[in-house]
């Protein structure tokens, strides 16, 4: 066990796997399951139609500022009280959001969903990293996104049968209470791993300095970079997801799952292959697996689309091979980055966070509108960022780009 966790409670790892896993979820449960509540919305309060999309911009913008801070916070107060306080402040703005009578009020408490929901994804990573080392940790994380990964496939089903047998207000009040549910877990089970003899400062100076060595560090930015561009690549297809199911696949609103179901499925069997390798196989050799299925994926992706018009299955089979090995890559890669600053791990994770989401912001504001006319300019976008993720590996594995953790992994 590492050294910041000695004298920190343990529980078994299955049940904290399930309950940081449930923290994750917090985040596309915000998003995914009111999407369908969108014209319930509009007039229920009166709104236009841009002005309920601003809800999930104002959500969006909140949680990419606040991500970068999370792990600070906890590396300064603690991993346990930020995650509480955290859900507590959830909590009240997501009965807010229930009872608000104006769009202008539903901007403000879906704000401060967005301030709050980020603290579990980013902390949890810190919190893994503190209990468990070596194969544990890459096991636990693994498992921690197999459970994760069923929540995109869920939250709008959810979404859309609250809407269909009660009002939209529902939703947000099913929120609340997933929150309350959430923070007497974590109440109960949620550990402090971080000492207060290992906390950090959190005065203005040694934040410049931690967050500055953070950035300007070539490896951070070559690995995290590599974990970001992976993402990506998948993301990239989530937010052309309208037009490739209606324009391209001719499909019903209805019919999402022939796309979504291949990159859920592919996302929990990569997870549990990475789970059962922890251990046997260094993380270079998985790492290196995963992104053999990823460039694999996105040759068959090319082919198909440069040889055959869009069609089920081909266009959406490649899916599956691509998140299979975005998840065999992820767990070793983010431990590495975890551990190039283990100091500060929670202020790590933040910044490995909010690389991802601000390369996914950008696909999906910049790349996605210029890519979506065809699928075969998707798979050349999915493409040059995967081989872009795979370059920055390389890399980052040459020996000046090194640490001292990364040489006891090759």
């Amino acid at each position: 066990m590492p050294p910041t966790s000695r004298g920190a409670h343990r529980p078994a790892p299955g049940r904290l796997a399930l309950l940081l896993a449930a923290l994750a979820m917090l985040g596309p449960f915000s998003v995914d399951t009111y999407l369908p509540a969108f014209p319930a919305i509009a007039a229920s309060l009166n709104a236009s139609a841009l002005e309920v999309q601003q809800t999930l911009t104002a959500y969006m913008a909140a949680f990419a500022v606040m991500i970068l801070w999370h792990g600070a916070l906890s590396d300064a107060f603690g991993r346990r009280s930020i995650v509480l306080i955290s859900l507590a402040v959830y909590a009240v703005a997501s009965i807010g959001c229930a009872f608000v009578h104006s769009i202008e009020f539903l901007w403000v408490f879906r704000v401060l969903q967005g301030v709050s929901a980020g603290a579990g994804v980013v902390i949890g990573r810190a919190i893994v990293r503190d209990l468990f080392s070596g194969a544990e940790a890459e096991r636990m994380l693994a498992l921690v996104t197999m459970i994760f990964s069923i929540s995109p496939a869920i939250a709008p089903v959810v979404g859309g049968w609250v809407v269909t047998l009660s009002d939209w207000r529902t939703i947000f009040l099913l929120l609340f209470v997933v929150a309350l549910l959430l923070l007497a877990a974590c109440w109960r089970d949620l550990p402090e791993t971080l000492p207060p003899a290992r906390r950090q400062s959190f005065d203005p100076a040694s934040l410049w300095t931690n967050y500055r060595q953070i950035f300007l560090s070539p490896r951070f930015q070559l690995k995290a970079g590599a974990i970001a561009c992976n993402f990506s690549g998948l993301f990239l297809y989530v937010a052309s997801a309208p037009t490739i199911i209606t324009v391209h696949l001719g499909l019903g609103p209805n019919e999402f799952g022939w796309m979504f179901i291949p990159s859920v499925a592919g996302i929990f069997l990569g997870a549990l292959a990475a789970n059962r390798m922890a251990g046997r196989y260094g993380p270079g050799r998985q790492i290196g697996l995963g992104f053999g299925l990823l460039m694999s994926s996105c040759a068959l992706n090319l082919g198909y689309h440069a040889l055959f018009p869009s069609a089920l299955p081909g266009s959406v089979a490649p899916l599956f091979l691509y998140t299979m090995g975005m998840s065999l890559v992820a767990p070793g890669l983010t431990l590495l980055v975890l551990d190039l600053f283990p100091h500060i791990r929670g202020t790590v994770a933040s910044c490995q966070s909010f690389t991802m989401t601000m390369l996914s912001a950008a696909v999906a504001g910049v790349a996605a509108p210029l890519l979506d006319f065809s699928m075969l300019a998707l798979a050349l976008g999915q493409a040059t960022l995967a081989a872009t993720g795979l370059l920055l590996w390389r890399i980052a594995r040459r020996p000046e780009g090194h640490d001292n953790n990364d040489r006891r992994t090759h």
